[in-house]
């Protein structure tokens, strides 16, 4: 289906644009939430009427994004969640979560549409998203998924928090090893082979 763009769309183009796309991506998304019009000589013609004024309040619009992408890039957002030993979450953090934690934050002017996740986040760890407030402003925040606000912590100074955990692990498990000993065999006391004979 050919359409013009009454907003600037990534991959597609800028205002005033006449492109073609699936009839499905226009029917369902483009043409109801009025980010394009169907492109005939009627739709021509309005657009080109209207076009200073599409431009005009576009720009405001623009504006007013720049005006809210100051107070929201760079925010850091922490989410507590359990996860396995590995670092695999229970389930995982979605658009919703964040959306919910930018209001926590006093962050009111973020839409979810507006977040662009492109897939459920699922391990621990620190996650640039981006947030696109306007077609042509784009801000990321910072997402620190952890177990604990002090692991959080941790990780928002670049801390690998489970190679650190690994690594703890291997440090601390020490084992006797005895090279006479069968596999499988448990390494014998030394206190026990020691010991002095008692006297008969």
């Amino acid at each position: 289906m050919e359409i013009i763009l009454l907003e600037r769309i990534e991959k597609l183009g800028a205002i005033g644009d006449v492109v073609t796309v699936k009839d499905g991506y226009a029917r369902n998304f483009l043409l109801p939430n009025k980010k394009a019009l169907r492109s005939n000589n009627a739709n021509k013609k309005v657009f080109e009427a209207n076009r200073a004024k599409i431009e005009a309040e576009n720009a405001a619009r623009r504006a007013d994004a720049e005006a809210a992408a100051d107070g929201v890039n760079g925010t850091q957002i922490v989410l507590i969640r359990q996860s396995s030993n590995a670092g695999a979450l229970y389930g995982s953090v979605a658009v919703r979560d964040i959306l919910e934690a930018l209001s926590a934050q006093g962050i009111t002017n973020v839409t979810k549409s507006m977040i662009v996740l492109e897939r459920p986040i699922k391990t621990l760890g620190v996650f640039d998203v981006k947030v696109a407030l306007h077609p042509e402003v784009v801000t990321t925040i910072q997402v620190n998924v952890a177990r604990s606000p002090e692991e959080a912590d941790l990780q928002s100074q670049g801390v690998d928090v489970m190679a650190d955990l690994f690594e703890k692990d291997e440090s601390g498990f020490t084992e006797d090893y005895d090279p006479n000993a069968e596999p499988g065999e448990i390494a014998m006391d030394k206190a026990e082979d020691e010991a002095p004979a008692e006297d008969a």
